[in-house]
């Protein structure tokens, strides 16, 4: 028997209003704070992440699924989507736009990791980009504001912010020639070996158990920035400051992608390791792929995460659905009529359940007590040539004969 992908997972019936939930919550947020929707191709080229996310990432390195086509070019199954927003930025001209320009996306992405809880193959992930305009600080706040909102929207509790800067073109790389001198000196693993050599900073994000305890004793980027940096960063701290959003200061945080400057944060809840919502500052990341010098900031949430997180939570578990009528038919011309009344039902935009392919009169019946309709319609032969229908109250059992033409209205009188 087939299965699914290693790291790959389906969505089932079950799990889908918890997602809808997920979806609406982010979407109010999204309307609120004035983003709006955009969506970019499942594939692209794979030298966009090259040059983007950076040659010496985990992502490039470790995780992007590449296909070649038949004319010869190289494609990959996009890992993150900052990149994609971007390309997309620069081949359309938003910059005409008024800026800055806000944008979100939900999407599948790919990434060949070592499967476990919250962390898949393929996963889906939500993200707000804040695109062009002046570098202000108060972008970054905003990236981080509208990502802790709409984790609170989804009812995740004691939610802390971790917060740092790493720099710019001007004050990284004297902060990288004291990160050199410090790892030289300690014993690290062959992947930090070569990271040393290709991009210092990835030496902060390995996840390796020893170098891990040896980033303790790292120096802090903290102590290195320029005066532009650290009034910025100030400034961004401030903003958090004026509107109670609690951070901490993580001097060793440095995310995963080449593409980010100054400001980075990961969002976290009590007791989980992995981050909820990460994302930073990224003015190079439009130079990089070719366009002029654009400031940027964004965040992004893996949506599995957050319903790993929230899937015990009573609002999520006690799914409010709407009480349809459960229709019942006896008979061919019946299920023929049975389906042009169903249509009357939705143009008044009510809901209504429907097994027209069983005949029984007392499997339907079952089904209707099943699935908690507070009302059947029977809809026997009697009832089809008369233009009458049979409206019984599944909870006492009483029914009554009303004309087809009055169903609709004595079925809303009911459900008031």
């Amino acid at each position: 028997m087939f299965q699914s992908p290693k790291g790959m997972h389906d969505i089932l019936p079950s799990e889908w209003p918890t997602l809808e939930k997920i979806y609406k919550a982010a979407k109010e947020v999204a309307e609120f704070y004035n983003f709006s929707r955009v969506e970019t191709p499942i594939l692209e080229s794979i030298d966009l992440f090259v040059r983007g996310v950076g040659e010496a990432t985990d992502i490039v390195e470790k995780e992007i699924f590449v296909l070649k086509t038949k004319g010869g070019d190289k494609l990959a199954l996009r890992p993150e989507l900052t990149a994609p927003v971007i390309r997309s930025y620069l081949q359309h001209g938003l910059h005409r736009l008024p800026q800055p320009l806000k944008l979100f996306y939900f999407g599948p992405l790919f990434r060949h990791e070592k499967p476990q809880a919250g962390r898949y193959r393929q996963f889906n992930q939500l993200g707000f980009e804040i695109i062009g305009g002046e570098g202000d600080p108060l972008y970054d706040a905003q990236s981080i504001i509208v990502a802790y909102r709409f984790l609170e929207e989804v009812r995740i509790k004691n939610l802390t912010v971790q917060v740092n800067s790493i720099g710019c073109r001007v004050c990284r790389p004297n902060y990288r020639r004291r990160l050199i001198d410090y790892y030289k000196k300690q014993k690290v693993c062959r992947d930090c070996t070569r990271r040393l050599e290709k991009n210092p900073l990835r030496l902060l994000d390995c996840k390796n158990t020893n170098c891990a305890q040896i980033k303790l004793g790292a120096p802090s980027i903290l102590d290195s920035l320029c005066t532009t940096c650290k009034r910025h960063f100030k400034e961004v701290l401030e903003f958090l400051d004026e509107v109670n959003i609690p951070y901490s200061l993580n001097p060793h945080l440095v995310r995963g992608l080449d593409y980010y400057n100054r400001t980075v944060f990961e969002i976290f809840t009590e007791g989980n390791d992995l981050a909820l919502a990460s994302g930073g500052r990224y003015d190079y990341l439009a130079e990089m792929l070719g366009g002029r010098s654009t400031p940027a900031s964004g965040v992004a949430a893996g949506i599995e995460r957050i319903v790993e997180t929230v899937r015990n939570e009573p609002v999520f578990q006690n799914q409010r659905i709407k009480p349809k009528v459960f229709l019942i038919h006896v008979g061919e011309v019946t299920k023929k009529k049975g389906l042009s009344l169903i249509e009357e039902f939705r143009k008044e935009d009510m809901p209504i359940f429907e097994v027209l392919g069983k005949d029984s009169l007392s499997a339907q019946l079952e089904r209707a007590a099943k699935m908690k309709s507070p009302i059947a319609l029977i809809f026997g032969q009697k009832e089809a040539y008369e233009e009458s229908i049979i409206v019984r109250d599944m909870e006492t059992g009483v029914q009554e004969s009303v004309p087809l033409s009055k169903v609709i209205e004595e079925v809303r009188r009911r459900l008031k």
